[in-house]
């Protein structure tokens, strides 16, 4: 007889539920925990997620890193606006239902109008999805 683990609860393991609003909220909820690397995002993976397959939906793993490498290039910012010019990604392993997917960026080089940066996702360690992009700030008048 096979043993059941627990499903993993992020709000215990120190994680707080972001309330990002929009679209976010419909794929949602995601995750975030500020420790000593930085900021990281995440998403306790459901039947939702999934495509026919039964893996998390490519769609939804972009969805994940788009939103980690914005919140990272706000924050680099000093909170700018800022919209995804370029989004890079490279699968290179399934995530699935039941799994709680960390995110993870870094900023590469903040030009005069746009960052780069990277990024990727993990499960339990393990690399899923490796991403880079550039990011266009947009400038607020005020």
């Amino acid at each position: 007889m096979e043993l059941e683990t627990a499903a993993f609860d992020p709000a215990a393991a120190g994680w707080s539920e972001r309330d990002a609003g929009g679209f976010t909220d419909l794929v949602g909820p995601l995750w975030a925990r500020r420790d000593s690397e930085g900021w990281a995002y995440g998403l306790l993976a459901g039947p939702q997620h999934s495509n026919v397959h039964g893996i998390v939906h490519g769609g939804m793993l972009m969805t994940l890193i788009d939103n980690a490498l914005g919140l990272t290039v706000w924050e680099a910012t000093g909170r700018q606006p800022a919209v995804t010019m370029q989004l890079n990604t490279q699968f290179i392993t399934a995530a699935r239902p039941g799994d709680f997917i960390e995110a993870r960026g870094e900023v590469l080089r903040v030009a005069r109008s746009v960052v780069f940066v990277r990024g990727v996702l993990s499960v339990r360690g393990e690399t899923v999805l490796a991403a880079d992009g550039v990011w266009k700030v947009i400038r607020t008048s005020k």
